[in-house]
């Protein structure tokens, strides 16, 4: 079955929409990423000789853009399937 094709006559749009979408799908790979790194203790402060209350409030900045490069170079391919279901969906409508 051939899934319908975006409308031809509005194309600059198209490409805006798809932007937009494979855009918010990295952001949710990097958000989950993020969570990810988070509950694997990443950032986590040392009992010794560590960095104190600055160390523990500025770590989740750090498991963000950590978490931004890696969607960035890849990910785990979660942005690619969110992105494909969210076109879909956005061209049923």
């Amino acid at each position: 079955m051939k899934m319908p094709s975006p409308p031809t006559a509005d194309v600059p749009s198209a490409v805006k929409r798809d932007a937009a979408l494979r855009s918010a799908a990295q952001n949710l790979e990097a958000t989950f990423l993020s969570e990810m790194l988070k509950s694997a203790g990443l950032g986590e402060s040392r009992e010794s000789f560590g960095g104190g209350l600055g160390e523990d409030q500025f770590a989740s900045f750090l498991r963000d853009e950590q978490a931004k490069e890696m969607t960035k170079a890849g990910g785990i391919g979660l942005a690619e399937s969110l992105y494909q279901a969210l076109k879909d969906k956005a061209y049923e409508a």
